[in-house]
């Protein structure tokens, strides 16, 4: 289902299957806004403190107008958030956070490691050691936070980390190439514990959309099953009271005598066919369901490429051609009942009668007009 891309026998990266990857994004998007909150806020706190603590030989845009400017994104950053519900967050909203931000990470991460270079590169030597401990902790920290976004979080502290550790590896200073080498190592940790999480999260929504398939999925036919169908014409009611869609209930006739004459073998391959026939009748645009044990559902939305009216005469017509199993040419007969949202209920419970009914009048019609017919010969 799916793959990792491997390096030496080393895990690296777990790609995002497509079936959750809206799941994961909102995932994502959840742990990021609520993680933020307190990291805006910590930092903005660390603002007039860096502002203080500035080499005062740096130039007074390093010192004063850099630390200024990062404190007004991330007071804009805090407002943003802090307007955010996370229970309303949904696939579309959450996709285009993450990639916003993942392109403001590195203006941020950029302008902390200027502040950073600049003030280390004025300040005496003994003081120094100072500034990069001061970025690497925002920089540690600002990371963690955004684990749930791997790229953010690599960028972050590739901008933030890597330049200022560089200068002290090569200044030749014993302790500057030991603090540097550190800052590195915390970093190698941390970006390994970003692939680890990625890697988990991955693999608990792949079980969670298994099990929901399962839960959501007749293990015969591969159809939607009943709850499954219901969350959709709940999903379509909640979503659109302008635009109606049509429910039709399925029940073939004569399904039993298969079963007895042929075997439960072949009447489970019939249930499959006919469940493969309805789908390719009702369309890409149609959900389809197995509700009962030879007893179907359809549900048109508005704007199929079935119209509603046809939809009957449509099954009844396309089920009159024999299914052929296993050398046998099997004739199957079915009776249909249609509702239509909202005309004819206004819940799912009132709809599924009022289809149900319609099949059942249906079907006392078929019966009456054969034991009509019999007592006629």
């Amino acid at each position: 289902m799916w793959t990792r891309i491997s390096f030496s026998n080393a895990e690296y990266v777990t790609p995002v299957p497509d079936e959750i990857q809206d799941d994961f994004n909102i995932l994502r998007a959840r742990r990021l806004v609520k993680q933020t909150k307190l990291l805006f806020v910590a930092l903005l706190i660390t603002i007039p403190a860096v502002m203080y603590g500035g080499s005062p030989d740096a130039p007074y845009w390093a010192r004063v107008i850099l630390p200024a400017i990062i404190g007004i994104f991330l007071l804009l950053g805090l407002l943003n958030i802090l307007a955010v519900k996370p229970d309303k967050i949904d696939a579309v909203w959450a996709k285009k956070f993450i990639f916003d931000t993942i392109w403001s990470t590195p203006v941020t991460a950029t302008l902390c490691s200027t502040w950073c270079v600049m003030s280390w590169w004025y300040a005496a030597p003994e003081i120094r050691t100072y500034y990069p401990l001061i970025l690497s902790m925002g920089s540690l920290a600002t990371a963690y936070c955004l684990t749930s976004i791997r790229a953010a979080a690599i960028l972050n502290m590739a901008i933030g980390i890597v330049p200022i550790a560089a200068l002290m590896l090569f200044t030749g200073n014993r302790m500057d190439m030991v603090a540097a080498l550190s800052l590195l190592v915390a970093a190698a940790f941390l970006l390994r514990m970003i692939v680890d999480q990625h890697t988990q999260w991955t693999e608990l929504l792949l079980l969670q959309h298994e099990i929901r398939e399962q839960a959501n999925t007749d293990s015969l036919t591969g159809l939607q099953n009943r709850r499954a169908l219901e969350q959709v014409v709940q999903e379509f009611m909640d979503a659109d009271e302008k635009h109606s869609f049509a429910l039709a209930l399925l029940d073939l006739d004569g399904f039993k005598p298969v079963n007895d004459r042929y075997g439960h073998g072949i009447g489970d391959e019939l249930l499959c066919a006919i469940a493969e026939r309805l789908t390719q009748i009702a369309g890409d645009d149609a959900h389809v369901a197995r509700v009962g044990g030879d007893e179907f559902a359809i549900m048109l939305p508005h704007g199929s490429n079935v119209a509603h009216g046809d939809l009957n005469d449509l099954l009844l017509t396309e089920l009159v051609t024999p299914f052929r199993l296993q050398g046998n040419v099997i004739p199957i007969g079915a009776s249909v009942g249609m509702a239509v949202w909202p005309h004819d209920g206004l819940t799912i419970k009132s709809l599924m009668e009022k289809a149900d009914r319609s099949l059942y009048a249906v079907k006392n019609k078929r019966k009456q007009e054969v034991a009509a017919a019999v007592a006629a010969e």
